[in-house]
Formats: structure tokens, sequence, C-alpha cells
């Protein structure tokens, strides 16, 4: 039986600034000196986070129309994609023409040709190639784009690549005194991110993955389509659903192959903010270490959707015994990953 493994990660980030400067610079204006936006801000535990747009031009950007801001999009996501992807086939000492599936994930630029269409003109990739494009799925979508990654790698015996490719800063929105706006524009950024997945590879091995989705709680998680951009919805009841439902959730999936919590070597955890990873670890009652690599990431990068929870794979790198990622999105949805070493 052919085993999909994950052979190589790759990166590409946009200009680097302090979450400090970009308070001072642009959002201590941008809401109107709100002592409850500097608290949001403060305890965002984000040093360091990445923006493809300039923040002298974040003024600007808040009155962008969505064409405005999709225009930007195609002009900014395939070199950013691009470099990310050649990262990692060079991480797993892969041949662009070695590729038979190509998925970008994104959900924050939409074009028809996509960065899908650009990316396998600009690799090149060969005729033959697959392309999936896995769009507004949110924050999660890495793992069930992953999966989908590692199913066509077991089936096919011929190499996948996963591109996460997310532009958080294009969809700045006007000064408002909502708190969930404040929290959005004081944790997400741009990063792009990517994953070669090959059969037989040396590298972690793709298990399994499995989905818990709270349909009830759909409301409390949303990023809707306006004509000023996308505009994130977030409730502060969230970080008790996940607290609530990734005990269950990943019991389950480790159940399924004889493991439980005490078995896992290491945990890539998306980290959605603070709360989300104080509730992760009670849930699953960890450590006040176990999330050292998402804390690491959320400080270093800030929430980059979708490509963060790869960041804190590759910030984990190899280990020797299980690996569990789990990320959370709209739904309300949570997946789990399961990742194993070579036997």
């Amino acid at each position: 039986m052919v085993t999909a493994r994950i052979a190589g990660i790759g990166a590409a980030l946009p200009p680097t600034y302090t979450q400090d400067q970009l308070w001072e610079d642009v959002f201590r204006w941008h809401f109107s000196r709100s002592r409850v936006a500097q608290r949001i801000f403060t305890a965002s535990d984000v040093r360091t986070r990445h923006s493809a747009t300039d923040p002298a031009e974040f003024k600007a950007v808040a009155d962008w129309s969505t064409a405005e801001r999709m225009v930007r999009y195609g002009e900014v996501a395939p070199p950013l994609g691009l470099e990310a992807v050649r990262n990692a086939l060079e991480a797993a000492d892969t041949d662009p023409e070695e590729v038979g599936l190509l998925a970008v994930v994104t959900c924050t630029g939409y074009r028809t040709p996509g960065l899908d269409i650009e990316l396998a003109r600009m690799l090149p990739l060969p005729a033959d190639a697959r392309r999936l494009l896995i769009g507004h799925t949110g924050c999660h979508a890495a793992l069930p784009a992953l999966a989908t990654a590692a199913d066509y790698v077991a089936a096919h015996d011929r190499p996948a690549v996963m591109l996460c490719l997310e532009l958080t800063s294009l969809h700045l929105q006007p000064a408002t005194i909502d708190p969930g706006q404040m929290v959005s524009h004081a944790l997400f950024a741009d990063a792009a991110a990517a994953v070669v997945v090959k059969p037989g590879a040396a590298g972690m091995r793709v298990v399994d993955v499995a989905a818990r989705t709270d349909t009830d709680r759909r409301h409390q998680m949303t990023w809707d389509i306006t004509d000023l951009g996308f505009r994130m919805g977030l409730s502060a009841e969230v970080p008790d659903a996940l607290a609530e439902h990734v005990g269950p959730l990943v019991k389950d999936l480790l159940g399924r192959h004889g493991l439980d919590v005490r078995d896992v070597a290491a945990w890539a955890v998306h980290p959605g903010g603070p709360r989300i990873l104080d509730a992760i670890e009670e849930g699953l009652e960890l450590g006040p270490s176990a999330l050292a690599a998402s804390r690491k990431v959320l400080a270093e990068h800030g929430n980059c959707s979708s490509a963060t929870v790869l960041l804190v794979m590759q910030e984990l790198g190899p280990q020797d015994g299980p690996v569990v990622a789990l990320a959370f999105g709209p739904g309300l949805t949570l997946y789990a990953a399961l990742l194993a070493p070579a036997e």
C-alpha cells in the first residue's frame, strides 16, 4: 500500500512589522485612540506579523471596493505563492514535473484564471497535473486540503503540492467600535505556506484526518463578502465551544489507532488567538509547554488563517512520535490530522 508522507514544507512571508509599530502608526488612529482597542492589541500575544500591504496604505485600503482588493490580490499572490511552493519543492527534493496535483487554499482573494493557473504556468507544472482550488473555507482549510492531497498520493503514487495563501491585510475594514473587528485587526496577518506530499518518502506519514462540526454554532465565526472586502465575524463564545468539542474529536481520532492523548509527541495547533490556545489546553488537559510551537508562531507571525497551522508544523519539524495537527474555522468546524514518523 502506498503511504503518503509530508516530504517538505516551505513558506513565503511578506515584510514584517512589529505589533507596537502597527498600533502606533495605524490602528491607534483607525480606532480613534480607543482604550478597548489598545487593550485588545496588547493582549493579542502577537509581537510581529507580516503584511503584503504597506501600512501606509491601510487608511486607503479600508475604503477600497472589493473589486479593487481583488485586483491587488491578483498582483501580489502569484509571486508569493510561487516562492512558497518552490521552497517546499526544494525541501522535498522534488521537481515540478513530478507533481500530479496542485491544491490551492485561500479565503482572501479570487479571480479566474486564478492563482492555481498562474502557479501551473510559472513553475511550470506538467500539462496533465490536476488542480484544485479550495476557497472561502477559513482557518481550518489546510487540514481537509492535506487529507485530499494525501488521498491523491495514495491512489496515484505521484507527488502532490498543497499551498495555503492568505492576504488578510487586503480586508481591512472601515473604522468601527465593534470589539470583534478590533480583535480581527489585532491578530490577522499575511503568509503563504506549502507542503509537498510524496509516496513513500522520508517524513511524517499522514495517517488519518477527522472532523467535527457544530452547526448550531455556525454563526459564531463568519467571513462575509461585502462591498468593502471580506468582513470577519468572531464571537467571544468560540473558545468555549472549541474546549467542549476538541476532547471528543481528538480522542476519537487517536482511539481509532490505539492511541490516547498521552501518546502524542507534539501538537501543531492553529493559534487563532491566545484564548483559543488556552481553550485547547483546557479541553485536552495538556501541560503548559505542549503548545509552545503554536504560541511562538502566534507571537512571530500572527494568525495567518489557513497557512498558520503549516507554519506550526514547520516550526515543530519531524518528530519521533505521533503528532496531532488541529485547526478551527466557520461551521463551527474543528479538524484534526494524525501524523506519524516512518515505521
